[in-house]
């Protein structure tokens, strides 16, 4: 009799100790589900991301505004389905909300959140986009 699986383990997970064999295993991919808002930070050059953190951290809700803009001027986000003009109009939505709940504080730690997502989305798309070198 085996045991059964503990928390945070899947069935699928032990099924490779059965006999099988060493090569075989079991592929999980996760993917993050993002709200319309969160989904909407546009992938920026990575000097204006760090340019936009520091606007929020001081300033909160101004980097995304400026982050907001980048999207007229062609920066991609994860929502290749809407509008430019949509995405715009949803970043500045999300600017307003940090700017009125900066009061609270609410707003002045959601601004630097978005601003760090920022800069991790253009760490990444940087990382995409670059090419690479060959070594000699």
């Amino acid at each position: 009799m085996e045991p059964s699986p503990k928390d945070g383990e899947s069935a699928a997970a032990a099924e490779p100790s059965r006999g099988a064999g060493s090569s075989s295993g079991v592929v999980v991919q996760v993917r993050e589900k993002k709200g319309p808002l969160r989904a909407a930070i546009p992938y920026m050059p990575f000097p204006v991301a760090v340019i936009c953190l520091f606007l929020n951290t001081f300033v909160p809700g101004l980097g995304t505004l400026v982050s907001a803009f980048t999207v007229l001027c062609g920066a991609r986000t994860d929502l290749p389905d809407r509008h430019m003009c949509c995405v715009f109009w949803l970043n500045i939505a999300a600017a307003l909300i940090q700017i009125l709940t900066a009061i609270v504080m609410v707003g002045w730690i959601m601004s630097i959140f978005w601003g760090m997502d920022m800069v991790i989305l253009a760490s990444k798309y940087s990382a995409l986009t670059l090419p690479s070198t060959p070594r000699l």
